[in-house]
């Protein structure tokens, strides 16, 4: 987290869950960030497309990662998937981040 903070970013938690069952999970793992909760499948959508599943247990969103720029309110990076395999590491993100902050500053120097 700390070098996100160094990169000026923040980490934002969501989910469609009710406040008990967010603020129970947050305290369970450990979280320290915010986490909006009662999100629904079209406030998600207003971001980037998503991935909803119909099975036996209903209907649910798969958990979904966005990287949203401040200035525009918009995803630039999305990632979501069924398992651990195709989602964002912290790595992946700080190395999008570092490389967006070098491009920035190089085109500031102009």
């Amino acid at each position: 987290m700390d070098e996100l903070e160094e990169l000026g970013m923040s980490v934002i938690a969501g989910t469609v869950e009710d406040r008990e069952t967010a603020v129970r999970m947050a305290e369970e793992v450990g979280l320290t960030f915010p986490i909006a909760y009662g999100i629904t499948e079209d406030q998600v959508a207003d971001l980037a497309p998503i991935w909803v599943e119909d099975d036996r247990h209903g209907r649910y969103l798969q958990p979904t990662e966005f990287l949203v720029a401040k200035r525009r309110r918009t995803a630039f990076g999305t990632m979501y998937a069924s398992g651990p395999i195709g989602r964002m590491s912290i790595d992946e993100v700080l190395f999008l981040l570092r490389n967006l902050d070098r491009s920035r500053r190089r085109r500031a120097a102009g």
